[in-house]
């Protein structure tokens, strides 16, 4: 499995071309304000304080990317699990309080980065587990299909409904996408609070790396 041994920031960016200049696969996140983003990446990454969490919705507003698993150096990575990789914090959508303005510059700066950054290797869509298919999340979804980008739903916040209704809701929205979709996007459900779904995430990233590896190995 995917073991993180580091994981450090290396910088935000207000636009897509200020990125870093790099080979590195990156795993992005994203989802709407208050999803517990920010405490999922500080869970993954076992670093409590690698992502700022705030009382206050919408807090970040750049790409961050955090490196991870920084070689040693002068050594290289004996194996696809070493291989170093970027995590990549992405701001939230729909948070109304910001201005109209403000929103539209958010949603260029998000778009771009997905659409245009060929480092991405997988985007990983946060879903509050508690709530019903919302309509902007829906929308979103269809938006990453149209457009035929890599990702992965994470429903966050497990541990705040009971087991019953977690696995309602969590059917309910796959049953929901499987009316426009003939193949489901992959699903993890987590806690930041249980580290529930940590040991899967992190195994899926480990497979696409080791996919990619292979892949740039074949060329």
């Amino acid at each position: 499995m995917m073991t993180i041994k580091t994981a450090e920031y290396h910088v935000s960016s207000a636009r897509v071309d200020q990125c870093p200049s790099s080979n590195l696969p990156e795993y992005a996140f994203i989802g709407r304000s208050n999803v517990g983003k920010s405490s999922l990446i500080n869970m993954l990454t076992g670093n409590g304080k690698l992502a700022k969490t705030s009382a206050t919705p919408g807090k970040t507003i750049l790409i961050n990317h955090f490196l991870i698993n920084k070689p040693a150096e002068g050594k290289r990575p004996s194996s696809a699990a070493d291989r170093p990789w970027y995590l990549v914090d992405l701001p939230g959508y729909g948070y109304a309080k910001r201005g109209k303005k403000a929103q539209e510059e958010f949603e260029r700066m998000i778009s771009s980065y997905i659409l245009e950054r060929e480092q991405m290797s997988v985007l990983f869509l946060l879903i509050d587990a508690r709530h019903e298919p919302q309509k902007i999340d829906l929308e979103f979804i269809e938006w990453l299909g149209e457009n035929g980008i890599p990702f992965a739903i994470v429903f966050t916040k497990a541990d705040k409904i009971s087991k019953g209704r977690l696995g309602g809701n969590v059917q309910h929205y796959m049953s929901e996408l499987s009316k426009q979709w003939e193949e489901l996007p992959p699903y993890f459900v987590t806690s930041s609070e249980t580290r529930m779904g940590r040991e899967e995430i992190l195994q899926y990233i480990g497979d696409v790396n080791a996919m990619l590896q292979q892949n740039t190995a074949g060329e």
